[in-house]
This record gives structure tokens, sequence and C-alpha cells, in this order.
């Protein structure tokens, strides 16, 4: 492929709904020579994000993967995202490949191209930004002169449905295994150069011995007749028979970008972040990202403040976001707020708060919440009644709940956007209905306040998401609820809230359905997803272009039943597609939680008393703090 930059006609620009996705040149932007003055050729890696560019450049990895690999002067990152439909059209239309927007070379001449998983729905834009660019989209298609495609992103912790398509997976937080994975491959290539007898499955095998690198081929699945696998095996000697994720230690050495980059048009998170912290410690049983990112391993304040002048200073933003899993639960919340306000209160640059704990919303918090700009409150109870949430594990209670609204109504908050999901395992209609009485409850509230000492007018917002099992959490052995109950659930809602000063927004149960379907998958959906883009399914996570029938369609020419994949319950000694990636929360620690959700029974967070998960094998964080 050649690797000239490709010229981009300007009538094309003109055609498309927002040419700046398109055009690259960002501020703090890096453009790199072919050639280091000591290393040779440099490694041209792609970091392809697989939706539009306002949503990839609000992740947070994207920016953090950028500054760890062009800190290296062997090494060249650039730029991908997925195009929306009409530039993909007219680059199809004029046979413009897909490019990156630092160079604006054809990524079918990069060395490697990674994605970054996020969400299921994504999948098949993947296989299209891999057609589009004129790289075979399975791995057994790709010979010596192809690049290598990697995966990255909480989904390749079961990334089988997709398997087919990856030559390798970075399991884990990637800063630290992508140096090593660009030396192994710069030690293949003389000169920097792929030489053209390349063996790419030599180095496959030799990437596998990485610790937290998986390479999907080198693993045989069987089935038994049933469905159900029978045996996960590495294929040849050395390969690992489970593979560890990987994890950063030490937060306050991890790589930061001192220049991210700042987008020319506007995105989704328009704003400069903060991370306070990995992991959670308060173990939710939903949660797939607080059990996969344990242990929880925090930044000083120190480190934070520092980050935050630096990044305001090479950026000109003038938001600042607390990002985290739980931000009221780092420990320096408040010298840490305290010491950004003060230091960006002059220049006008406003501190924003995530959704927050309802057991550690205070009156001091509010107050900081409401000195630069009064944006809304977000919580998330999850559930309507104490039962559900016990067994979901989500300690807290309904009192914290009504105390945290009094709270923000005293402050001149009029409302609040609060959080729930339907169809959660032991899910009844009593449950559904407790969502309705929290609400009117709290309008109880609002009412009960004087006159002078409340808002004008009451404004409250419930979301409620759908339940999906994932790998690597206690209900992941749980089947997912059927689209009658869950549509029906929502319909209660909907009738109580009607006429009543409560918004009501809800997820779609058919989407919630498919993206149960991938993410308990096996490789047997890799043809199902392949066939469900040759019929055009790209961008299913945007409301307007999902299509479940098509999908539908693939699973039974596949001889695929969906209900095997997302609403089946699991035996406790069956081999999950996912059974040989080691997330490092141990399987019995996961069902044993399961049986204590099953009997109601809550499991204290881990600052409380160690639950034996299995995360202090990483040596570092929260296990060794206390």
């Amino acid at each position: 492929m050649s690797d000239q930059p490709i010229q981009i006609p300007r009538h094309l620009l003109r055609q498309v709904e927002k040419p700046a996705r398109y055009v690259g040149g960002e501020w703090n932007s890096v453009v790199k020579a072919p050639r280091s003055p000591d290393d040779g050729f440099r490694t041209r890696f792609a970091f392809c994000f697989p939706d539009v560019y306002e949503i990839g450049m609000s992740n947070v990895a994207l920016h953090i993967l950028y500054h760890v690999l062009n800190s290296r002067d062997d090494t060249a990152c650039e730029r991908a995202f997925a195009p929306w439909t009409d530039m993909e059209t007219g680059m199809r239309c004029l046979k413009i490949p897909l490019y990156t927007l630092e160079s604006k070379t054809p990524l079918a001449a990069f060395d490697l191209v990674g994605f970054t998983l996020q969400y299921e729905l994504a999948c098949t834009n993947v296989l299209n930004m891999l057609d589009l660019a004129n790289i075979p989209l399975t791995t057994a298609g790709r010979g010596p002169a192809d690049p290598l495609v990697i995966a990255g992103g909480p989904v390749v912790f079961n990334l089988e449905p997709m398997a087919d398509f990856f030559d390798l997976a970075i399991i884990g937080e990637a800063e630290e295994v992508l140096g090593e994975l660009i030396d192994l491959y710069r030690a293949s290539c003389p000169d920097g150069r792929r030489p053209p007898d390349w063996d790419r499955q030599a180095f496959l095998a030799r990437a596998a011995r990485i610790e937290g690198v998986y390479v999907p081929s080198l693993y045989a699945v069987d089935y038994h007749p049933d469905g159900t696998v029978r045996r996960i095996a590495p294929r040849a000697p050395g390969v690992p028979a489970a593979v560890t994720k990987r994890v950063v230690r030490d937060m306050d050495s991890a790589a930061w970008p001192d220049k991210p980059l700042v987008p020319n048009t506007e995105i989704v998170h328009d704003r400069m972040f903060l991370e306070l912290f990995r992991g959670c410690p308060r173990g939710c049983r939903f949660c797939q990202a607080g059990m996969i990112y344990r242990p929880m391993r925090e930044k000083k304040a120190a480190t934070l403040v520092g980050q935050a002048s630096q990044t305001e200073a090479a950026t000109g933003y003038d938001e600042v976001g607390l990002l985290s899993l739980s931000t009221s639960d780092y420990r320096e919340l408040g010298p840490l707020t305290d010491c950004l306000l003060n230091e960006l209160t002059p220049h006008h640059t406003n501190l924003s708060l995530p959704s927050m704990r309802l057991d550690s919303f205070t009156f001091d918090l509010m107050n900081k919440a409401s000195r630069t700009r009064k944006s809304g409150l977000t919580f998330a109870p999850e559930a309507g009644t104490q039962r559900l949430r016990d067994v979901i594990n989500k300690n807290i209670t309904e009192e914290d709940l009504f105390r945290a609204m009094e709270l923000a109504f005293q402050g001149g908050w009029n409302g609040a956007k609060l959080y729930f999901m339907l169809g959660l395992p032991t899910e009844t209609d009593a449950d559904v209905a407790g969502i309705a009485e929290l609400l009117d409850k709290i309008e109880a509230i609002y009412r009960a306040l004087p006159r002078d000492k409340r808002p004008r007018s009451l404004a409250m917002t419930v979301s409620t998401a759908v339940f999906i099992p994932k790998p690597h959490t206690p209900f992941q052995w749980c089947g997912q609820v059927d689209l009658e109950t869950v549509q029906r659930r929502q319909q209660i809602l909907r009738n109580h809230f009607r006429n009543r000063p409560v918004k009501y927004q809800w997820h779609d149960a058919k989407t919630s359905y498919l993206e149960a379907i991938l993410a308990l998958g096996d490789r047997r959906l890799g043809p199902v997803i392949q066939s469900a883009w040759q019929r055009g399914r790209t961008f299913d996570a945007w409301d307007d272009h999902f299509d479940l029938d098509v999908w539908l369609s693939c699973l039974q020419d596949a001889g695929l039943d969906p209900d095997f994949y997302a609403r089946r319950n699991r035996a406790a000694d069956e081999i999950l597609p996912w059974s040989h990636i080691d997330c490092g929360v141990s399987e019995t620690f996961l069902r044993d939680e399961y049986e204590r959700a099953l009997a109601g029974q809550t499991t204290p967070e881990c600052r409380l008393a160690c639950s034996a998960c299995g995360a202090a094998s990483f040596g570092g964080g929260i296990c060794f703090d206390r």
C-alpha cells in the first residue's frame, strides 16, 4: 500500500455534515518525519476509534496512549475515526482509503493499527474501517505486508465474538505493555522497516509471551453439542493457558499527557480531565468496570493539581472534570477541590463534578460545585427498593437519597437526574413501583420546604437503563429479562410520571438485547458480525441506525439462537467463552458474590474489609494502603 498522503478534495469536505472531523491539524497534534535521526525508520501506529470524531476525542485513553507512543522517538502515533455515512459514501465513490488525521497517510501503510473497543455495538464499525482502509478483515486473510490489527479497551475482556478480526489484544491497561510490544516489533524489523519475508506468525507467537497480550488465533475453542464451551486450549507450547491483565501500579508516576489534543470542533466532553484513580472500592455486582479495573489506585492531590495547571496552560480549556468510577470515594477530595478552585477560579476555569454517591454528598461539596458554574446534579440509586439495592450491593439507602435531595433543594437546585436499571436479577414489579414511590417522596420533601427555602419549581429526571449481564461480574451467570417484561415495566413508569414534574428517559430494550448477545458471546458470532456489516449495519449504537431485525436474521442464517447468549442462566461449572482471560478477580469470588446476591446479602467496600477478590496479587493500590 502506498504511504503517500491522501489529497482530500475540497468539494467532498463541502458536502459533508462536519468537515472538521476529517482534516486534523488540532492544537498539540504531533506530526513526525518517517525517519528518526537515531533509530532508522519510525514504527507507525494508527490509533483508531470506531465511532465519530466527537465521541472518540472524548476518550481519555486516546489522549494518554497518543502521548505515550509519541513520547518515543522511534514511534509515530496518529489517529483515525469512523467516518460518518456521508463522508464514507464520498470516500468510497472517489476511492479514497481511510487515512490518519496527522499526515493523511492511508491506514494500510501503518505497521500497527490499534482499535479501542469501549462498547460492543461498535463492532461493525471496526469492520467498516478496516474495509475502507483496504486491510483484510480477518487475521487469517492478512499477509506479511499487512498491518498488525490490535484491540484494547473494556470489550477485550471478552473479545471472542471479534476474535477472527484481531491479530492480538491488550488485556488491561496499555501504557506499559504497548512499549514492550513495540520493542518486540522493532527487534524483528531491521532499520525499523518490515522485511518482505517478515514472519507474522512467529511474531505473534513471541508477542503472546508478553504478560497482558492475547493472541486469539493461538487458542483452540471446542463446543459441546448443546453449544456451551467444552474446551479452550493453547495451540502451541509457550502460549499461556490464561492471559492475565496488565495494570499500572503507581498512578503518580503513570503517563499523563502534558499537552493534550485540543479538537477543532465541539466534542461530547469538551473539557480537560483529571484522572483521580483507577478501580473502585465499592463492588456493585452489575458493574464490569468495578471488577476489571481493580485494585483501586489513587493519585496524590499534589500530582493532580500540578497536572491541572499544566493542562490548563497547554490547552486553554475553561473547565476541568474529575474522572474516576466513583469520584466521591477519592480520599483527598476535599483538599483537592479546595486547591483546584483556588488555582482555577482566578482564570475563570470551572470545576465540573460528575455523578456523586448519595452517601457522600455533603453541604460542603455542594457549595464547591456551585462556586464556579452551577451544573446539574446526578445520582445513581440504580434500584427502587432496599431489597434490590442489597442484591446488587449498592450499599445506599433511601434516607441517603432524601438527605441529598433536601440539601440540593436548600442549596438552590430545583432537581437532579437519577439513574436506575430495569431487569436486574430478582427484580419484580414491586421494585419498579419503588422507583415511582421514591420520586413521590422526593416531591413531598420539596413541597414540605418553606417557599423561601426552595427553588420556584421542581424538575426531576429519571433515566432507566436495561441491565446487561457482563463478563467478569457476579451476574455473568444471569440471563437478561425478556423484551416484553422490560417494555411493560418501562410503561409502568411512563404511566406514573405522566403529568408530574418528572421527565422520564429510557433505553431501548432491543438495543440492550443485542448488547447482551455480543457481551456474552463466543467465537461463533464472528461470521454473524461480518454478515450484519455486509448487510449495511454500522453505527448500531445510534438509535436511528439500529435495526435488530437484520441481526436476528444473520443469527438465524448462522443457526444460532440469540436467547442462548442473552437470556439463559449459566451453570456454575460451565466454561465461559472468556474463562481464559484473567481479570484479576477470581471466579470463586465472583461466584460467592452471586450467591450472596441471591440471598440479599451485601459485601462491605474494600476500604472497610478485604473480601479476598484476588486483586491484591497485582501488588499495588488500596489492597496495600490499608
